[in-house]
């Protein structure tokens, strides 16, 4: 079974594997359905899309149909002014083919003009905490890549009292000095104003290399089932009071599930780094070149 956990402040109990939906958004809908079976089947109870995942929130709006109660369901606007964030989220809702969503989140605000829009007057903070009022949406977080993220999240913390933050977190991206003091200090952060924490990229292996004709289904090369994709579920849900987003390889759902269902037991670092040495692990950002996506 998988492990619940109060999602912050909002009063739901997640299960602390979410599924992400963005490897749904360039699929069929009949690979839509079949993979939200899995996601039910598996007993996950906390849904993530973004508008800019493709077509996945329409994709999301017949299982939703029948089983909207059962979850709880989280969407990001990449928008930054007030006015295009309301209107995203309202085409959002649309699309998902409901009257509100329990989280939308701002999505990647790492860049420091596009923060201060997103924060400033007539900014899409100011614009979704109106649709806070108005019952649109439940709950506030903020979103991001990059090594510069954990350090912009608690600007934003600053700024607004969001309920969730989402940020990359596995043993290369900790590797990383800077990225896990800012990452450690975030983190007790929010656990002292109880804002969920979401993490990303948990199997990535490395970005796709230049040769090879296989298809990609997750702008990064995942880890394939197998240890090492399980070792790192397990240094994620390990550590106690993090979420972990399913990859949007679709195809890792079933390992993934396999891996957080009961205790977790933290690896060792020769282990991970061992991992990291047989199946040529490279970190995803570097703060520098490898910063965008």
């Amino acid at each position: 079974m998988l492990e619940r956990l109060m999602f912050g402040r909002t009063g739901h109990e997640s299960t602390r594997l979410i599924f992400g939906a963005a490897g749904i958004g360039w699929t069929s809908q009949e690979h839509a359905d079949a993979v939200l079976e899995q996601v039910r089947a598996a007993g996950i109870n906390h849904l993530d899309t973004a508008a800019s995942y493709g077509d996945a929130e329409v994709r999301m709006a017949p299982f939703l149909r029948r089983h909207r109660a059962d979850y709880f369901l989280a969407t990001k606007t990449g928008e930054r002014t007030g006015d295009a964030a309301r209107a995203e989220l309202e085409r959002s809702l649309e699309r998902l083919e409901v009257d509100q969503v329990d989280l939308i989140q701002l999505h990647n605000l790492v860049e420091a003009d596009e923060f201060d829009v997103a924060h400033g007057p007539g900014g899409a903070v100011e614009a979704l905490v109106r649709a806070r009022d108005e019952g649109l949406v439940r709950f506030i977080g903020v979103t991001g890549h990059g090594v510069r993220i954990a350090e912009m999240h608690r600007r934003s913390l600053e700024r607004h009292d969001f309920d969730s933050v989402l940020l990359p977190y596995n043993h290369l991206m900790m590797r990383n000095a800077d990225y896990r003091r800012h990452f450690e200090a975030l983190v007790d952060e929010c656990q002292a104003r109880q804002v969920a924490v979401q993490t990303i990229k948990a199997v990535a292996r490395r970005r796709w290399t230049t040769d090879g004709d296989e298809p990609h289904r997750s702008w990064y090369e995942p880890l394939p089932p197998g240890p090492a994709l399980a070792r790192a579920v397990a240094f994620v849900l390990a550590r106690p009071g993090l979420f972990l987003n399913t990859s949007s390889d679709t195809r890792l759902l079933d390992a993934i599930v396999a891996a957080a269902t009961g205790p977790c037991e933290a690896p060792s670092d020769e282990d991970l780094d061992a991992d990291a040495r047989t199946h040529h692990m490279a970190p995803l950002f570097d703060g520098h070149e490898l910063e965008t996506i």
